[in-house]
This record gives C-alpha cells, structure tokens and sequence, in this order.
C-alpha cells in the first residue's frame, strides 16, 4: 500500500475530516492516487532525518486532483498562513482508522505491508 507521513496533529485532522487538503512542495508523478494510508508522525522528516519509526496509521484517502494552493484554502489545509509555490492535494473518501497501528514514517510517498478493514466513510461534505 502507497503511504504518505504527515506530521501531528494533522493526520488526525485528516482523519477526523477537518482537513481536506494536504499541502506539499512537490506533486506526484501520477493520479489518481486511490487507497492512500496517511501515517501520523511526531517529527519533521527532512533528508538528515528521513524516517521516524514511531508513526502510527490513521486514516486511508484518495487523491484525485492538485492544484496549486490558494491563499482562500488556509482554513482547509488546517495552515496559519498561505505561502505561494506549493500544491493543495484534495483528499476525498477519508476512512478513519482507529487502531493505530504502528508504521514507519518516511519521506514523500512510499509502500508499506498494511492490511486494514474497511471503517466508516467519510466525505469532504461531512
């Protein structure tokens, strides 16, 4: 399974809904990305640092669309202030996962052995 660390307390921002769009530097090579386990880690990873072995999967998403990111969209991307020059990934079908299972956080996006049960469905909407 494709996994992408985000540092807390934004994975569980995403899990719970609140936020809908995760702001990178970088985009994909391709989309759509379906089934995408965010794993919620507690430092900021950086090449010096490139994983944290205590990161604990939260949520599963789907990213279908980029775009840059607009000073309008702070609010959704759960940010104190905008910054021109970085992409707003729209994360859709959020499935909170609640077991907290332990995953190792690494640097952009990555595969992971992850089997998860399906949990409540969650929409932008909700």
């Amino acid at each position: 399974m494709l996994a992408l660390s985000i540092v807390s307390p934004h994975g569980r921002n995403i899990a719970s809904g609140k936020k809908t769009l995760e702001i990178r530097s970088w985009r994909p090579a391709s989309l759509p990305i379906r089934n995408l386990l965010i794993v919620e880690n507690s430092i900021f990873l950086s090449i010096e640092n490139p994983i944290d072995p205590n990161g604990k999967a939260v949520a599963i998403v789907d990213v279908e669309e980029i775009h840059e990111w607009q000073p309008s969209e702070v609010a959704a991307a759960c940010s104190s202030a905008w910054e021109p020059n970085y992409w707003a990934w729209s994360l859709s079908n959020i499935r909170p996962i609640t077991s907290g299972q332990a995953i190792a956080a690494k640097r952009k996006l990555y595969e992971v052995d992850f089997a998860y049960v399906e949990t409540e469905q969650r929409s932008n909407n909700d």
